[in-house]
C-alpha cells in the first residue's frame, strides 16, 4: 500500500482576507475543483478520504487527507487552491504489475520450483526426440556391429522422452491448474474488497464473464501449455541437428521458417485484434441474455420489444462475434497452411538442388534432412494450432488484468483474517456532520450531488427518511452505513470519527435490508447458532406454510418478492444487530401485513433496544417515527423530532413474540 503525505488546502490563511477574484470564490471553486475537476477526487481509484472539511459560504477547502492506493497520480499542493499542481504518476511513479507479462510472471513466482523443472524435463525431453532421429537416420546406414550400441541408444532416449513428456505436462497441468485457482480466489477477494461504488460502475453483465469465460480461457490455455512448449523444444532440437548435418540446409530451413514465422505473426496481430472485438461484444450479449432471462415476463406481454430484443439486438451481437471470430482464425489456419506448404516447398528444391550444389555430401545428410523436416512438421503444427488459444489467453489475461486494476483499490483489512464470533454490541448515536457525495456526472446533465447533510441518529429511535424518488435517501443510507465512503465532512460513531481502519467494525451495526436486497439461503445467528424459535419467527412471518429451516438453511427461497423479503426479515432478527435499516421494504407487503410491520414488528424491535431507519413512501404511517427526515434533491429539507404515535395490535392474528 502506497501512502502520501497529507496536505490542507484553503482558499486563504487564517487571518488574511479572503480573495476578491470571483474566479476564485467558494462557490466558483467548489465548481472547478470539489469533487470532479481533480482526478481522484470522487474517484474509484481513492482508497479513502480520512477527513474533509466542510464546505461552507466564505471558505473552500478540499480534504485535508488523502491516501492513494494505486499509485495513480500525486497531488503536490502549497497553501493557495491556485498553485495546486497535478503530475502524472507515470513520470514519477512505475507501476511494476502494470504489464501484461509481469502479471504473468506474478501468478508463476509462487511455483517458480516447478516451473523450473517442468521446464528442463521438457527441454530434456525436446532434446531426446531430436537425438532419437540422429540414431534413426544413423541405423538406416548402420552396420551389423552398431545394432547392440543403436538399441542401447535408441531405448535410452525412448525412457527419456517418456519422462521428459510426462513431467513436463504433470508439472504444467499441476501449476497451471493452481494458478487457475489463485486467480479466482484472487478475483473473488478483490470484489469483496473492492469500494461498492466501483461495484456499482463495473456493472454485473461486465463482471461475470471476466470470472467465467475469461477465466476458463486461460485454464484452457493452461491444458495445453506443455503440449505447446514440448513441441517448441522439439521443434529447436530438430533444428540443431540440422545444423549438425548440413549448415546450408539449416540456414535454408530457417530462412524458411522465419517467412512462415511473419506470415504467422501477422495473422497472430490480426486475429488477436478480432478476439478482441468479439471479446468486447461478448459483453453485450451477457448483457442481453439477462435481458432475455429477467425479463422474460414483460417481453411475452409486449411483441415489438421481444422482437428488438431477439433480432435486432441478440441476433446481430451473435453474428457479429461468429464473424469476427471466423475471420480471425481463418487466419490463423491460411497462414498454417502456408507454414506447411513451405515445408515441401523447402524438401522438394533441398532434394532437386543438391546434385549441383553438393555433390559430394552422403546420402545419411539427405536422408537425415528429410526426415528431419517431415517429423518437424508434426510439433510446429500443434505449435501453431494452439496460437489461436494462445491469442484468446492474451485477450483473457488482458481482461483480467483490466478487472484487478479496477479493483486495484481494497478497503482496509476486509479479508485479512477470519472475524471472531459477533459479541454484543451497542450504541449511543451516529451522526453524519457536513456529509456530501457526489456521483459522476452524467453527459449532457449536472452531476447529483447529495449533502451537505447534518444528521444525528440515536439509540432506540425509530427514523423514518422520505422523500420522492431519486431524491437521494438510498444514497444517505449507503453514506450512514458505511457503504459509501463520503467525499466531504465526516460520520461519527458516539461521537467518534468513523476512518477507514473502523468502517467495516462501524458496518458490523447494521443489518440491511435494501429494496434490491439478495436474499441468502443459510441463517447467520449473532451467537452463531439458529435457535429452536426460528419456526416461531416463521410463523410470525406467516411463511411456516411455505417455508422451514433445516440445518440452518432455509428449505425453499422460490417464494414470492413479498414473502423472501419476509425471510430477509428473519434474518435480520437473527444477526442480533443494534440497527436495523429498512429501504421500502413494505412496498411488497400486502395491506395487512403492511400494517402489522409498522404497527406492531416496528414497536416490539423498538422495545428491544433497537434503533430503526426506514425509507418509506407509506406517509399514512408517518407518525410511528420519532424522527422524519424529509429529502428533496440531495439535501435535507426537513427534520423533525415527533411524538411516536404508534397504533393499537392489529387485528391480524399472531402467535409468536419477537
Amino acid at each position: 500500500m502506497l501512502a502520501f503525505k497529507c496536505f490542507d488546502v484553503r482558499m486563504s490563511q487564517p487571518g488574511t482576507a479572503p480573495d476578491q477574484n470571483p474566479a476564485r470564490s467558494p462557490a466558483a471553486l467548489q465548481k472547478r475543483y470539489y469533487p470532479h475537476h481533480i482526478k481522484g477526487i470522487g474517484d474509484p481509484k481513492l482508497e479513502s478520504i480520512e477527513r474533509a472539511d466542510e464546505i461552507s459560504a466564505g471558505r473552500a477547502v478540499l480534504p485535508s487527507c488523502i491516501r492513494i492506493t494505486s499509485a495513480r497520480l500525486v497531488l503536490i499542493v502549497t497553501d493557495r487552491i491556485g498553485s495546486l499542481q497535478v503530475f502524472s504518476s507515470a513520470a514519477l511513479i512505475m507501476n511494476s504489475r502494470s504489464g501484461l507479462m509481469a502479471q504473468i510472471l506474478h501468478l508463476l513466482r509462487p511455483y517458480w520450483p516447478l516451473v523450473l523443472g517442468g521446464i528442463v524435463l521438457g527441454l530434456v525431453g525436446g532434446a531426446s526426440v531430436a537425438a532419437l532421429l540422429a540414431v534413426v537416420n544413423h541405423g538406416l546406414y548402420a552396420t551389423q556391429a552398431d545394432v547392440i550400441t543403436l538399441l542401447l541408444a535408441f531405448a535410452g532416449l525412448c525412457l527419456l522422452i517418456l519422462i521428459g513428456s510426462i513431467g513436463a505436462d504433470v508439472s504444467a497441468n499441476y501449476v497451471g491448474q493452481r494458478i487457475i485457482a489463485e486467480l479466482r480466489k484472487s478475483l473473488a477477494a478483490k470484489i469483496l474488497a473492492a469500494p461498492i461504488d466501483q461495484l456499482e460502475i463495473y456493472r454485473t453483465h461486465r463482471l461475470i464473464p471476466v470470472l467465467t469465460q475469461d477465466v476458463d480461457t486461460i485454464s484452457d490455455f493452461a491444458f495445453f501449455f506443455s503440449s505447446f512448449f514440448v513441441s517448441l523444444v522439439i521443434a529447436l532440437g530438430c533444428m540443431v541437428y540440422l545444423a549438425v548435418l548440413s549448415w546450408p540446409l539449416f540456414l535454408i530451413t530457417g530462412a524458411v521458417i522465419v517467412l512462415g514465422s511473419l506470415a504467422h505473426g501477422y495473422a497472430r496481430t490480426r486475429g488477436v485484434h478480432g478476439f478482441n472485438v468479439a471479446r468486447d461484444a461478448e459483453d453485450q450479449l451477457h448483457k442481453q441474455y439477462r435481458a432475455i432471462a429477467e425479463g422474460a415476463k414483460e417481453l411475452r406481454l409486449n411483441r415489438v420489444r421481444r422482437w428488438r430484443v431477439y433480432a435486432e439486438q441478440l441476433q446481430q451481437t451473435v453474428d457479429r462475434i461468429s464473424s469476427v471470430q471466423i475471420r480471425s482464425i481463418n487466419l490463423f489456419v491460411t497462414a498454417r497452411a502456408f507454414g506447411t506448404m513451405l515445408f515441401f516447398v523447402v524438401i522438394g528444391v533441398a532434394l532437386t538442388l543438391r546434385p549441383f550444389l553438393w555433390p559430394d555430401s552422403p546420402a545419411a545428410v539427405s536422408s537425415g534432412f528429410v526426415l528431419v523436416l517431415l517429423y518437424m512438421r508434426g510439433p510446429i503444427d500443434q505449435v501453431i494450432g494452439i496460437l489461436p488459444a494462445l491469442g484468446r489467453a492474451q485477450v483473457a489475461m488482458r481482461r483480467i488484468a483490466e478487472l484487478s486494476e479496477q479493483f486495484s483499490t481494497p478497503e482496509h483489512n476486509l479479508l485479512a483474517t477470519a472475524p471472531a464470533p459477533p459479541g454484543k454490541t451497542t450504541i449511543e448515536s451516529i451522526e453524519l456532520r457536513g456529509v456530501t457525495y457526489a456521483f459522476r456526472a452524467v453527459p449532457g446533465s449536472a452531476p447529483f450531488v447529495l449533502g451537505p447533510v447534518d444528521l444525528v441518529v440515536r439509540q432506540g429511535e425509530i427514523v423514518f427518511i422520505v422523500g420522492q424518488n431519486g431524491s437521494g435517501k438510498t444514497t444517505l443510507i449507503k453514506l450512514l452505513l458505511g457503504l459509501y465512503a463520503p467525499h466531504g465532512g465526516i460520520v461519527l460513531r458516539d461521537g467518534s470519527p468513523v476512518l477507514t481502519e473502523t468502517r467495516d467494525d462501524y458496518r458490523q451495526l447494521f443489518t440491511t435490508i435494501f429494496s434490491d436486497y439478495y436474499l441468502f439461503e443459510d441463517l447467520i445467528r449473532g451467537e452463531g447458532v439458529v435457535p429452536d424459535v426460528a419456526e416461531r419467527y416463521l410463523r410470525r412471518l406467516e411463511v411456516a406454510h411455505k417455508v422451514s429451516v433445516e440445518n440452518g438453511v432455509f428449505t425453499t427461497t422460490d417464494l414470492s418478492t413479498g414473502q423472501r423479503k419476509r425471510l430477509a426479515l428473519m434474518n435480520a432478527w437473527l444477526e442480533e444487530r443494534p440497527v436495523l435499516v429498512f429501504d421500502e421494504w413494505a412496498a411488497d407487503q400486502d395491506p395487512a401485513f403492511r400494517h402489522i410491520f409498522y404497527t406492531e414488528l416496528l414497536p416490539d424491535l423498538k422495545r428491544l433496544g433497537k434503533t430503526i431507519i426506514v425509507i418509506s413512501h407509506d406517509d399514512r404511517y408517518f407518525g410511528i417515527a420519532d424522527h422524519l427526515v424529509r429529502l428533496r434533491d440531495g439535501k435535507i429539507v426537513a427534520s423533525e423530532a415527533r411524538v411516536s404515535n404508534v397504533a393499537g395490535a392489529s387485528a391480524v392474528p399472531t402467535d409468536a413474540p419477537l
